[in-house]
């Protein structure tokens, strides 16, 4: 198991906690999201859009668990209650009322948010020297600019 180093500056190692916690959060709003916009999509896409939401709501899921087993493993404390997530993130409920367009284009604003806020996590992650938190969170990003971006090419972008 890999620690951060102990002469680190402590100020750091809580902003990254900070840090991926805001994570956690804003995956636990995006996997409610993302149900929500599953069973609410309708239309002539419904077919490609709901198959593609359960995809992500999966991915979403995945990712909270990946980002909260490695906050535990540096010795941090995953948010863990619905209440904690929506007081962390910056991540908008669904309304139920979005068309099928809507509901696409708040999830390519989504990701286009995740992916900056991980670019900062990787930095904090970088200043500590957590090599395996870095790689972690650069992978997310990948990840999360490759989902906006075939959001971007459905909506003919």
């Amino acid at each position: 198991m890999e620690t951060v180093k102990t002469n680190v500056n402590v100020d750091t190692t809580v902003e990254l906690h900070r840090a991926l916690n805001k994570q956690v959060a804003d995956w636990s709003v995006l996997y409610t999201k993302l149900h929500n916009f599953h069973w609410y999509v309708k239309g002539s896409n419904f077919f490609t859009l709901h198959a593609k939401f359960e995809e992500f709501y999966n991915a979403a899921a995945a990712r909270m668990d990946e980002v909260a087993e490695r906050l535990l493993t540096i010795g941090g404390s995953p948010a863990a209650t619905l209440r904690e997530h929506l007081a962390l993130t910056g991540i908008a409920e669904a309304t139920g009322r979005e068309t099928a367009d809507e509901m696409v284009e708040a999830l390519i604003r989504d990701f286009r948010t995740e992916a900056s806020e991980l670019q900062d996590a990787i930095e904090i992650a970088g200043s500590l020297d957590d090599k395996a938190t870095e790689d972690m969170l650069i992978g997310l990003k990948a990840e999360v600019e490759k989902d906006a971006w075939m959001l971007e090419a459905y909506l003919g972008r």
